[in-house]
């Protein structure tokens, strides 16, 4: 697990915010108050409840330990405690919409999709575990794609598609035939590598790994779901009755193994795309190919 960072002098911060490249007349997605209170009531015991993120942190180490060429500057978009360990003498500067998690990391408070930086401010950009619910989440990437230098690099990691489908089935048979939206959507991995391309980055790439978890009780699994900030943010959410709260956890029970336990999926999506540059490797123009794909996959036979 990573440890904690030593501190780094800040980096500038531009004077005015950038704001998202895109604009959409949709009602919002996300409550952002909501999800700025969610952050600090679980700043305090945040430690006890970073597991997820701590997987996915390590799985951005070993990216950012391939590099051949390590960022001088690097964002932490969405720090938490500011726990991430950065490579050795790279300068830092953290950024969490939450005010408790920012003055604990000693970073800025801002939405992922509202930056304070200017253009080309850094060589690198990590986010573990906050844009799965940016409410403009192509304008936040946008936005990532402006921060970078050219051949900059973007590491990021959230909750996707196929996460915490037990909690999904119990809830759903606690609410009967018209269930509420209580968790939030979920971007696969096609759709990741689309939105990294559609924002700008180059040579985009996604996959998943998957987490699991095994829990006594859904309100254990409640408990760090609010712990880690992860729990609903949605614009319009009304709470669940304590009736329906009773039926999922029966539900939940039924589900579990001998042992008295109920396994419970974290799906995490990475994705990697960099600031475009001339020296980056290109597709090959249409038509260029020095033999046909028939005659391959004919073995070479005319």
């Amino acid at each position: 697990m990573n440890k904690r960072a030593e501190p780094h002098p800040p980096l500038s911060v531009a004077r005015h915010a950038c704001t998202s490249a895109l604009v959409t007349d949709r009602p919002p997605l996300f409550d952002r108050a909501a999800r700025r209170r969610r952050r600090d009531r679980a700043a305090p015991g945040w430690a006890a409840h970073d597991f997820v993120r701590a997987a996915m942190l390590d799985g951005i180490a070993e990216r950012l330990a391939a590099l051949t060429r390590p960022p001088a500057e690097l964002l932490d978009l969405g720090c938490f405690d500011g726990s991430y360990a950065s490579p050795p003498g790279v300068r830092v500067a953290r950024v969490d919409p939450g005010f408790a998690f920012a003055r604990a990391a000693g970073g800025v408070q801002a939405d992922e999709d509202r930056l304070p930086f200017a253009d080309a401010s850094f060589d690198a950009v990590i986010s573990a575990g906050v844009l799965d619910s940016v409410d403009d989440l192509p304008g936040a990437l946008a936005l990532i794609r402006r921060v970078l230098r050219p051949d900059g690099v973007f590491f990021g990691a959230m909750l996707g598609a196929g996460s915490l489908p037990t909690l999904r089935a119990c809830l759903r048979e606690a609410e009967g035939e018209r269930p509420a939206a209580r968790l939030h959507p979920q971007v696969d991995v096609r759709a990741a590598g689309d939105l990294l391309a559609r924002a700008g980055l180059a040579l985009p790439v996604a996959d998943v790994e998957t987490l699991s978890v095994r829990y006594r009780s859904l309100g254990r699994l409640l408990d760090d779901l609010r712990g880690m900030a992860g729990s609903s943010v949605l614009t319009g959410r009304s709470p669940l009755g304590r009736g329906a709260l009773a039926r999922a956890a029966a539900a939940f029970s039924t589900r579990a193994d001998p042992d008295g336990r109920t396994s419970e999926l974290f799906r995490i999506v990475f994705v990697t795309g960099w600031a475009p540059d001339p020296s980056q490797p290109r597709p090959a123009r249409r038509g260029s190919a020095a033999a046909s794909l028939a005659a391959a996959l004919n073995g070479g036979r005319s």
